[in-house]
């Protein structure tokens, strides 16, 4: 009798369970919730049963025989996994209108869950069959562990315990931009005469930034523990997004922004960001005009397209075979350079766009105009943050050798700490040049913050930030450090408004000065 009831217990499966290895090592329940009801009743009474067949797995380890009460309790333990498993494919259809990164986490962890619960059914119906066999090593944790665990580190329990709101994204993406030794060629100089920065760190959460506008919508949100406010671009037909500039732009310049976006395979192929200088400022193209089209597919690598206006007839209309997918999902830094007619961009450290005449002469193309194609509403998502337009790009070599010494907010920093961010290293590559062709020349580095945080603390940062500098002159372009000193001076002699985002980012500047 109790055989007959074990084979219909194992014969009552009704999907395949994908083979699952014995293991020592316990699969950890996710110490938060996701904030879906069904997704978190999937997780929780799926780890409840697993860690009551982790139990009797325990016992047959250590050679324990099961009891009739025992068989009874994973007899009924097998019918509510199955019954349980049957549920999943509803559970995701509740995940439909949920923020991308909210689903990401809801999918690892309904896959931990889901792991745990196949565990649970191989194993029980193992032991019902006395067929158990455990490994006597720890096997590995599937990947899907480590992932849930670092998404769970990003916000405490209190904020995990509340639905996160349509402007929380909980995730933070991994940035590839961690590594100076592969910008150590990058050769990407930033202007030297701020015009226009934005960070919206002076907008409110859930508005359209004040220092834009558009045709059609957007807003202004907090992207999980991605560091900073972020400009979420709506994407339609004919939407365009103008940064409000307070100057025309001038002959030479330069653009940098950081983009995060969230797509995937099945984002369209036609998908792509397009930055446009235009010589009309309203929402309408311009006579004249030079385009650049980023692709956001992930299916297959996708070609950038290039194509210009001049006096309303088009001279350029090409596309570049590229693949810029692993850049385009790791929070890349997008950097232009305006040299008069000549037109350059890079993604990280790699330039990919140099075009000698793409721009229309006698600084015609006055506004900076971005546009969002392809995007699927609700499910594709693309952010911008740290907009800076700055007059110059010059070669700062000439200027030091000339007058003596230069000064660049161009050489950027984490937010409150020393570290170099790669992106910059194209100015300190520069500095590199002029004093391997001059053996002679020392120089004074010297760092300015702007004002937030005590003095003490700005004092502090400004000379560990000069210090880093003249590490990285030491360390990946090999000059002797007998030729470098540093100082910090820092918040003590602004050169801007510190009640500004612009004065701000002007104050924060390194200063090189011949001794």
């Amino acid at each position: 009798m109790k055989f007959s009831k074990i084979c219909l217990a194992c014969c009552i499966v009704l999907f395949v369970i994908p083979t699952v290895n014995a293991q020592t090592k316990k699969i950890k329940r996710p110490k938060n919730r996701v904030g879906v009801g069904s997704v978190d009743r999937f997780v929780q009474e799926s780890f409840d049963l697993y860690d009551k067949v982790y139990k009797y797995d325990g016992y047959a380890a250590a050679g324990t025989p099961l009891e009739d009460e025992d068989i009874d309790v994973l007899e009924e333990a097998l019918d509510e996994m199955t019954s349980l498993s049957e549920t999943a494919p509803d559970i995701l259809d509740d995940l439909d209108g949920v923020g991308v990164l909210k689903q990401g986490k809801a999918t690892l962890q309904m896959n931990r869950a889901k792991k745990a619960l196949q565990y649970s059914i191989k194993t029980t119906k193992e032991l019902l069959l006395g067929q158990r066999e455990r490994e006597s090593e720890e096997s590995e944790q599937n990947n899907d562990d480590t992932k849930v665990d670092e998404i769970n580190k990003t916000s405490s329990p209190e904020t995990n315990d509340k639905d996160p709101t349509e402007n929380e994204v909980e995730e933070e993406l991994s940035n590839v931009s961690d590594n100076l030794e592969i910008y150590s060629k990058f050769d990407f100089v930033p202007g030297d005469q701020l015009i226009y920065f934005d960070d919206f760190s002076q907008d409110f959460i859930g508005d359209f930034p004040s220092k834009w506008n558009t045709n059609g919508t957007g807003e202004v949100v907090t992207v999980g523990s991605v560091e900073g406010k972020w400009f979420e671009l709506k994407g339609g037909f004919g939407i365009t997004f103008i940064p409000l500039l307070p100057q025309p732009l001038p002959e030479e310049y330069t653009i940098e922004f950081d983009l995060l976006a969230i797509v995937d395979k099945k984002t369209s192929s036609t998908a792509r960001l397009e930055i446009t200088l235009d010589n009309n400022d309203k929402f309408k193209e311009g006579t004249s005009k030079a385009s650049a089209a980023l692709p956001l597919g992930q299916y297959g690598a996708f070609n950038i397209r290039v194509f210009n206006r001049i006096n309303g007839e088009t001279l350029i209309n090409s596309t570049l075979n590229t693949d810029i997918r692993d850049a385009i999902l790791n929070k890349p830094h997008v950097s232009i350079a305006v040299n008069k007619r000549r037109f350059r961009l890079w993604i990280n450290q790699k330039k990919y766009i140099d075009i000698p005449q793409f721009i229309a002469p006698n600084k015609v193309l006055n506004t900076i105009k971005f546009n969002l194609l392809g995007m699927r509403d609700g499910t594709d998502r693309l952010f911008i943050s740290n907009l800076k337009v700055a007059k110059g790009g010059i070669d700062l070599r000439r200027k030091l050798m000339a007058e003596g010494r230069i000064s660049t907010n161009g050489i950027l920093f984490d937010s409150g700490s020393a570290n170099i961010q790669p992106i910059s290293l194209g100015i300190v590559r520069q500095i590199s040049q002029v004093l391997q062709q001059d053996q002679s020349i020392k120089l004074n580095i010297i760092g300015h913050t702007d004002s937030d945080g005590s003095d003490d603390a700005n004092l502090k940062l400004s000379k560990a930030r000069a210090e880093a500098v003249k590490s990285a002159l030491i360390n990946i372009y090999k000059i002797s450090k007998d030729r470098l000193t540093t100082d910090g001076k820092g918040a003590s002699q602004p050169v801007g408004d510190n009640n500004t985002a612009d004065g701000k980012a002007q104050n924060r500047r390194v200063e090189f000065i011949k001794i």
